[in-house]
């Protein structure tokens, strides 16, 4: 894809990731499991399956007028996102993308209540599965693509309208899979159940989109720079993957368990649960972090470099990748500790902390920006998200204090002195600059190598065992409880 129609096409997908973080991906999960919980404890089940089947009528109802006032002001609604853009021909392309992107949008609604629903049930599987349907269905595309070659712009519009049957698959397979009563009765209401609700869910769901909206920041600067959009966002997909690991184990499992815990008053599980959550953010963030910066240019070329991504754009990207590396312990970090206000019904203190963060982010990415392109953009955003997770810190000590127990005290430290000795054997060890499928056995076994290093330094350093970790994965929330 040419680099004009490639920035067009991400800065309408921009628009449809933000709407994954708002709903589909655990934010509105965080507000919508304790409210269901606090219905089906106090006022029974079928209580419960009311409440549910209100909400799902609402916001679908909600969201079907959303899309279609947002596709008549989408040439609006781009300028702002990419304010680079205006007048120019991206400008045009981009809002095509962005309006055959658009059903997503009115999809999401139904697949994120069922999904939370499901949660709250304890059933994890199918909502961690039901995201991956999304990026199935884009992969499956892009490999016809490969083989049905089209110009850069028609591919863009292929992909574009296979983000609203991506949305449309989701909610299929969740309703085949739904109990019958589970939403039930659905209907559309506006009354002071849901007004309530909604004052509390909005802010939480903005809040737990503070890494996307981090990166809506980073394109609005350097929209302005050609091809900086894409190398930004080939960047930030590297960082999505283990952000989205912890972000899915957060809003499936922690959420839920945390309530309960908040709930029941029980001091011990709440601090057992946020000293987990901890360990499991920082076991996964710190040797993704390290790696992703000792690794990131042989990353970015064996991933991007074919066809007109060329080599000046490798070292583009992996600049970048780089330094938005360094902001993803903050991003996890505050993914971490955002549950254990959502457990207690304040939503309010995680958003006005990732405002926070994108006011920072954009105030220093305008400035780096200005003196080191792309790479001053990344860096500002990384800025952005420690601000964010470091005011949410402070906040949650101050309000309630972060119970952490002494297993966890523990084990942190020897989570750090695995990561850096992970880092510093993946930097010491050669790469030779190979092609082709040489290429990628070669990276892939130094990756292998890397965790496989990393997880006998956690056993070495008395962190935890790989039969512990798998262990831990595949246990309930409600054995926390027992542990």
């Amino acid at each position: 894809m040419a680099a004009r129609e490639a920035d067009a096409f991400l800065v309408a997908f921009q628009l449809v990731n933000v709407v994954r973080r708002l709903l589909t991906e655990g934010a509105l999960n965080a507000a919508l499991v304790p409210a269901w919980l606090r219905q089906r404890d106090t006022n029974g089940a079928a209580a419960a399956a009311a409440f549910a089947g209100k909400l799902l009528g609402t916001v679908s109802a909600a969201l079907v007028v959303a899309t279609v006032l947002i596709a008549l002001v989408m040439p609006l609604v781009i300028t702002a996102l990419a304010p680079g853009f205006a007048g120019s021909e991206a400008l045009a392309m981009a809002v095509d993308d962005a309006r055959l992107m658009l059903p997503y949008l009115a999809f999401a609604g139904p697949v994120t209540v069922l999904m939370a629903v499901m949660n709250a049930q304890g059933r994890f599987a199918l909502t961690a599965f039901s995201p991956l349907l999304f990026n199935v269905a884009l992969i499956a595309v892009m490999a016809g693509l490969l083989l049905w070659r089209q110009d850069a712009a028609r591919a863009a519009l292929i992909l574009a309208g296979v983000v609203g049957f991506a949305g449309l698959l989701q909610l299929t397979i969740l309703i085949a899979r739904q109990d019958e009563n589970s939403a039930a009765p659905l209907r559309v209401a506006f009354d002071a159940e849901m007004r309530s609700f909604f004052a509390r869910a909005i802010p939480g769901m903005v809040a737990s989109s503070g890494p996307q909206l981090l990166m809506v920041a980073a394109a609005i600067i350097a929209s302005g720079s050609p091809s900086a959009v894409s190398w930004l966002y080939f960047a930030n997909r590297l960082i999505e993957l283990p952000l989205g690991l912890v972000g899915v184990a957060m809003g499936t499992v922690l959420v839920g368990e945390l309530s309960r815990a908040v709930q029941s008053g029980d001091a011990a599980v709440v601090a057992h649960a946020e000293s987990r959550a901890l360990e499991l953010a920082a076991g996964l963030a710190l040797p993704a972090t390290l790696g992703l910066i000792v690794l990131a240019e042989p990353i970015v070329r064996l991933l991007f470099e074919h066809g007109a991504f060329t080599a000046g754009d490798t070292a583009a990207t992996a600049q970048a990748l780089r330094w938005l590396a360094l902001g993803l312990p903050a991003q996890v970090l505050f993914k971490a500790l955002a549950p254990a206000f959502f457990a207690r019904e304040n939503t309010t203190t995680p958003l006005v902390s990732i405002l926070k963060g994108i006011v920072f982010a954009l105030a220093t990415s305008f400035l780096f920006g200005h003196f080191f392109g792309v790479a001053g953009v990344a860096a500002g955003i990384a800025l952005g998200a420690w601000s964010s997770a470091l005011s949410l810190l402070r906040e949650g000590a101050t309000r309630f204090g972060f119970a952490i127990d002494a297993t966890a005290r523990r084990r942190l430290p020897g989570i750090v002195a695995a990561a850096l000795v992970m880092a510093a054997a993946l930097w010491l060890a050669p790469l030779a600059r190979l092609h082709g499928l040489a290429q990628a056995a070669a990276l892939l076994g130094l990756i292998g190598a890397g965790v496989g290093l990393y997880g006998l330094l956690l056993q070495l350093f008395g962190v935890t065992g790989w039969r512990e970790a798998v262990n831990a994965l595949r246990s309930r929330p409600s054995d926390l409880r027992g542990q």
